[in-house]
């Protein structure tokens, strides 16, 4: 098959559409992945062929918060040029696979006459049981109940999209949609991209849905020489050791944040590797016996098992790499689905939860961080849910899926 694979957005939106077409083109089929400018490297270097998109700027959208015009634009700008790249490249596909936040993917899909399989690395299907993941009010609430948020997102997405993706559709000759809330997930094959041992799902869902678990990229290209200074530092002494990430995202507490994370390891005799990430974060923190600053990426696989907790942003990416390695985590929400995925580290009992990386004192973030080193039930329930993680496939799983999908659409279709 010829499949055509679009993302955007940060190392953990990006890095397993990159390992899903490396496994898709070892499969013999024909691979087409657009992805953001600020991948071009890890695209070329994993030897598929690969588009750049024109609009994107993720580098400036996560740099800090953006306001609401600038938010909109931004997002309209994307939807206009989703639709001129896309479909001319779509034409000579058989299959689009996309993530959810691709908005136009579902009417260029559907004009292009091609199956659409629509991926989410969070439940991000309207439900009466789970809140919008995107909203930091994870947990049941008596007023704010996950259909009334749900109500309030799509209202806020239309206002944000609907305008612009019906513009676009009139010019193609196509009928305007009501509600892109309903339009997206009705006219696609749903596929959760996250583990089911660690995300939520509904049973209710009206929608067609899969979940198979999260893609790790292993493979991407590190410095070896890095690495080895790495794991020479955490394993000169039995002092337990903390690794710590903000991943892509920027805020402005981020040094304050990283003083009082550093001075509480060297109060409790904690190692702390610190990931500088696209921000630089620790870069002004004094070279210490404890301290490791780590200035290029490398896997995670590599790192994370040699480490006792993981601390970092809870990006969905990062958050199932620490729980793959059976660590305790604690997560430090910045923005999106983030606050969902802390609100899952603290319900599964693999770590204390979160902290505000704004409103923290030196002794609340103390205590968040000794229990998630000292607790032994962190570690035990880490451990187990790290062991099915390893086991789940996850990149096996939609592989699989693509595979069998023109077989299965086929029987759909006959019985329909």
């Amino acid at each position: 098959m010829k499949i055509l694979l679009v993302t955007r957005g940060s190392q953990g939106d990006i890095y397993p559409y990159i390992r899903l077409a490396v496994a898709l083109k070892k499969q013999g089929h024909e691979i087409t992945l657009s992805l953001p400018r600020l991948f071009e490297r890890e695209a070329k270097d994993s030897g598929v062929y690969y588009v750049l998109q024109a609009s994107d700027d993720i580098a400036g959208m996560l740099e800090g918060t953006p306001d609401t015009k600038n938010l909109l634009d931004w997002t309209r700008r994307v939807i206009d040029s989703q639709f001129k790249e896309l479909i001319p490249m779509l034409s000579e596909h058989d299959m689009l696979l996309a993530s959810n936040t691709e908005f136009a993917a579902p009417s260029i899909a559907e004009y292009c006459g091609k199956p659409y399989i629509r991926t989410a690395y969070g439940p991000f299907i309207p439900s009466r049981k789970i809140p919008p993941p995107v909203f930091p009010w994870s947990k049941p609430h008596p007023i704010f109940r996950p259909a009334f948020l749900w109500g309030l997102l799509n209202t806020g997405l239309n206002l944000m999209v609907k305008k612009t993706l019906n513009k676009n559709r009139k010019a193609l000759g196509m009928s305007p949609i009501k509600d892109q809330a309903e339009h997206a997930p009705s006219n696609s094959d749903n596929y959760l991209l996250y583990s089911k041992y660690l995300g939520s799902t509904d049973s209710t869902w009206k929608y067609k849905w899969e979940i198979g678990g999260y893609c790790f990229n292993d493979i991407f290209p590190y410095d070896a020489a890095e690495l080895e200074k790495l794991l020479a530092f955490i394993k000169k002494d039995e002092r337990p050791t903390i690794f710590f990430t903000l991943g892509s995202c920027n805020v402005k507490q981020r040094d304050r944040f990283a003083n009082l994370l550093f001075d509480v390891c060297i109060q409790h005799n904690y190692k702390l590797v610190v990931s500088c990430g696209w921000w630089e974060v620790g870069a002004h923190l004094q070279n210490r016996d404890n301290l490791f600053r780590l200035e290029s990426p490398i896997p995670h696989c590599l790192i994370f098992p040699s480490c006792d907790a993981i601390i970092h942003h809870g990006g969905a990416g990062t958050t199932h790499s620490a729980a793959r390695s059976g660590k305790p985590q604690l997560v430090v929400p910045l923005i999106l689905d983030q606050f969902y995925w802390s609100h899952r580290v603290r319900e599964l009992g693999i770590g204390p939860g979160s902290v505000n990386v704004k409103g923290k004192s030196k002794k609340q973030l103390e205590q968040k961080v000794v229990g998630l080193v000292t607790n032994p039930s962190y570690r035990e329930k880490a451990a187990s849910i790290g062991i099915l993680i390893r086991g789940e496939g996850g990149l096996e799983n939609i592989c699989q899926y693509i595979e069998n999908y023109p077989t299965q659409a086929a029987a759909e279709k006959k019985w329909a």
